[in-house]
């Protein structure tokens, strides 16, 4: 089963006269990068919130909003006035010996920072286990979300693949045409060349059996199967995350459709190689997705 690295999830619940709203986002990253954003009350929590994104969400970039306001929507904050009165006199006295005008001063000192802050108090246990249950359910409506988008990305996978193992097939006939044209090919050069009674037989059949090793795609067609076969069983697989391994997978079924490439010599064989590098970049953009 698969997983989609971005994904959408909110809940909201009321604890007393306070509403809980909590937004959890993620978009693609290689890593587990975590961004949290709660009122400051509860930044001594702020290690237990992580552990509880990182349990549920694994990699991607995550924006995690948790908002709390009263009743009548406003939010839980406080005016530090000392700092703000602070501010407000310096800033004026500059502006009057510098002869600057004020304009919006005080929009201006409400920016700075620790101006305005969380109203501080010690965290009600009760509250923040409300706070908890919301951010719970949140996640869990992430992970849905998730899951979603990883059932379409899973579905296009399995079309991409089925479409790369259709051409390998393909190239079986033209595989077997190519040496019959190229032995042609190289005894009428032969005999252009060298009149047909100055040719050594034998040492014609040894120097086409060297080439036909050389261009030999056998080994090569094993292998991509095998790789096919392989991504189908981790996608057939309960596990949730995959998409490192899956991308493993691609990259050395990109090196056996590339080798398969270098070794056509023929036209027909080359429009099979370049339609199965096309899905397989197509697969590659998916993955980048994945978890």
């Amino acid at each position: 089963m698969l997983l989609s690295m971005t994904g959408y999830g909110r809940a909201n619940s009321t604890f007393g006269d306070k509403t809980i709203s909590v937004e959890v986002r993620a978009l693609n990253s290689k890593m587990t990068d975590i961004k949290l954003r709660f009122p400051g009350d509860y930044k001594e929590k702020e290690v237990e919130l992580r552990k509880m994104v990182t349990d549920h969400a694994e990699r991607g970039k995550i924006d995690v909003n948790i908002d709390v306001q009263n009743a009548d929507g406003a939010a839980l904050v406080s005016l530090n006035e000392a700092l703000f009165r602070g501010y407000h006199r310096e800033l004026s006295r500059l502006a009057g010996e510098l002869n600057i005008h004020q304009g919006e001063m005080l929009q201006a000192i409400l920016r700075i920072p620790n101006v305005v802050a969380a109203a501080s108090g010690e965290v009600d246990e009760a509250e923040w286990q409300a706070i908890c249950g919301v951010l719970t359910n949140a996640l869990d409506n992430f992970k849905k979300f998730r899951v979603l988008e990883g059932l379409s990305q899973e579905s296009d996978l399995r079309q991409r693949l089925t479409n790369i193992t259709t051409f390998l097939d393909q190239v079986t006939p033209f595989e077997r045409e190519r040496f019959v044209r190229m032995r042609e090919r190289m005894r009428n050069n032969l005999e252009e060349n060298y009149g047909k009674e100055n040719i050594d037989n034998n040492r014609f059949e040894q120097e086409i059996l060297y080439y036909l090793e050389k261009m030999d795609m056998s080994e090569e067609k094993v292998r991509l199967g095998m790789h096919c076969s392989h991504f189908l069983e981790h996608l057939d697989s309960k596990q949730e995350s995959v998409g490192r391994t899956l991308n493993f997978i691609s990259q050395e079924m990109g090196r056996e459709i590339n080798t398969l490439g270098a070794k056509a010599y023929d036209a027909d064989i080359q429009r099979l190689v370049v339609q199965m590098k096309d899905e397989l970049e197509k697969i590659k953009e998916q993955l980048a997705n994945v978890l």
